[in-house]
Parts: C-alpha cells; structure tokens; sequence
C-alpha cells in the first residue's frame, strides 16, 4: 500500500517483514534473475573448497528483500536513491527480518521527500544489510 504525503511522520516504523528461512533454491533464483552464477552461491562443494560452511547468498539477495520491504510501503516509482552497506553474510536457514522508519520528512526542490533508515536482520540479531532509501511521497 503506497502512502500519501499526509499519512507519513518521522519516526513512523511500519510493520516488520520477515522472510524465510531462506533456502539454496532462493538464492539459485535469484542468481538466475540477477545473471550473477558464481557456483560459492549454489556448490556446496565449491563453497566448503573458498573456507565455507555452505553456500551463501548473493548480496544484493538481502538487499533487494529490503528494498522490496520499502518500496511496497512507498512505491517503486518513488524511489531516488538507495544506498546499501552489506554487514554479515545470509545462509541456508536464515530468517531474515526487514525493519525501518522513516527519519526525515521534509520538501526540497518543489518535491515531497522521505528519508528512510533500514535495517535486514538474521535470526542471529546480526545486520545482513544497511540500508538508506530516499522517496517522493504524493
């Protein structure tokens, strides 16, 4: 559900979404989506012989559960500008959890903007992902 301009405060956190556990068929999809198919993310061989326990997931797999997390509460076509910082690898079994609030409301250049701060979490309480969106808001 989009939001409009009135309905929005700082501070505002909207409902969590979690997601998972996650499994190797959702990272081989995503893989196959995004064209990355390096085998660390699906081989369990390949990944134990690069120092891993399992395979792990592709990065920009949790980002984009968080950024799909933002942009089903504010719309993708208000998006105009995502910054990540990935903080801790995802694995097989993981539950992630996506949470944020929206940190700063203000107008600038004649456009309605939101600054959102968000967060993606294991199961662990471990950052998988950081991250910073900013928004138009009608």
């Amino acid at each position: 559900m989009t939001m409009n301009w009135d309905d929005i405060r700082e501070g505002a956190e909207p409902a969590p979404l979690v997601v998972g556990p996650v499994t190797r068929t959702d990272f081989v999809r995503y893989q196959g989506a995004s064209g990355d198919m390096n085998p660390i993310h699906h081989d369990e061989t390949f990944a134990r012989a690069a120092g891993y326990e399992a395979p792990l997931a592709v990065g920009m797999f949790q980002a984009g559960v968080l950024a799909t997390w933002a942009t089903s509460w504010l719309g993708p076509a208000n998006v105009r500008r995502t910054k990540v910082r990935w903080r801790e690898q995802v694995w097989p079994g993981d539950v992630l959890t996506c949470v944020g609030k929206v940190a700063r409301r203000y107008e600038e250049n004649g456009e309605r903007k939101v600054d959102l701060e968000l967060v993606c979490t294991r199961q662990t309480g471990g950052v998988a992902v950081q991250g910073w969106m900013t928004f138009v808001v009608p």
